[in-house]
């Protein structure tokens, strides 16, 4: 089984590849008397997953870019403050809880989540912020954790809620708040069931790194990235639409749905295009057009038969 250990990379070590925390981080790790002085950094454990089917005929956006550049609010606003302000946070030991309209709720240990039955599948990720990546995740179908706690007939929708610790997640204290916490998420249950909605618990092959959503984190590829909430403590089946952070804050600009679509323009930016994150060129040579449900359009698209995606952006 594997064991999960987040990065701890001294910056005398970081190439390319490898790196999953900058020397910042390390530093403040190393401060903290996290690593002993005589010991070998302690790397990011490999998973052992399955060939998936779902994947992408497409370049991968480089680990380092995956790594350090995404916004994970609760470590603050920046696109580099998750990577450089994540090093105090504790992964394990961790929970999972998953209750309400379910016949048997309890309580996932991460040992028990980790020995899933893992696969790797590469996504397409596109934030709202017009901008996109092509990840390798490690993960396990949702639905796969529904059916040990056997949804009742009742239940129609899927909420998530992370994790709320303001003395390892600066973003989550001081006098200024960005967002509320904790961070919530939902999704429907016919959403939460399809084959493509994922539990992750790596990338590139190795336990999730503390930026990315550590220990376990939601990944909806057909729709926005701020639907793929991170550090996930509480799963809840409910018969009543979840709230979602986002959509609280700002519901006439981010919906419920947040299914990927070029025609519906954010009130201040047009979602036709999309800026590919760790491809170079000039005059725009990374940016290509965005597409319907991020490409996921013959899988996804009958969940909406017949509904307005304009009102239900």
């Amino acid at each position: 089984m594997p064991v999960y250990r987040p990065p701890r990379i001294p910056a005398s070590e970081i190439t390319p590849e490898r790196c999953f925390l900058n020397r910042r981080a390390f530093i403040a790790t190393a401060a903290g008397g996290m690593l002993a002085a005589t010991a070998a950094p302690a790397l990011a454990s490999a998973l052992k997953a399955s060939e998936s089917r779902y994947k992408v005929d497409e370049k991968l956006t480089p680990e380092k870019d995956v790594t350090t550049y995404n916004n994970f609010y609760e470590f603050g606003l920046g696109k580099g403050d998750p990577a450089a302000n994540s090093a105090n946070f504790k992964p394990t030991p961790w929970t999972v809880k998953v209750d309400g309209l379910v016949g048997k709720p309890r309580e996932f240990g991460l040992e028990e989540l980790l020995a899933m039955p893992l696969e790797d599948r590469v996504y397409r990720m596109r934030c709202v912020e017009a901008w996109s990546m092509v990840i390798p995740w490690v993960g396990f179908p949702l639905a796969a954790l529904l059916d040990k706690v056997e949804p009742l007939g009742d239940a129609k929708y899927v909420a998530f809620e992370t994790v709320v610790r303001p003395e390892e997640m600066p973003g989550q204290s001081g006098y200024f708040q960005s967002l509320p916490w904790p961070y919530v998420e939902g999704l429907r249950l016919d959403e939460a069931r399809n084959p493509l909605t994922l539990l992750s618990v790596g990338v590139y092959g190795k336990t999730l790194p503390n930026q990315n959503g550590a220990p376990i984190r939601l990944v909806v590829p057909w729709k926005y990235g701020f639907k793929g909430i991170k550090s996930i403590v509480k799963i809840t089946l409910t018969d009543k639409q979840p709230p979602s952070t986002w959509n609280i804050s700002a519901p006439t600009e981010y919906g419920f749905y947040a299914n990927v679509n070029p025609e519906v323009d954010h009130p201040r930016w047009s979602q036709a295009s999309e800026n590919r994150i760790g491809e170079g060129g000039f005059f725009g040579a990374n940016r290509r057009p965005t597409l319907p449900f991020n490409g996921y359009a013959d899988e996804v698209a009958g969940l909406y038969s017949g509904m307005d995606l304009r009102a239900n952006f």
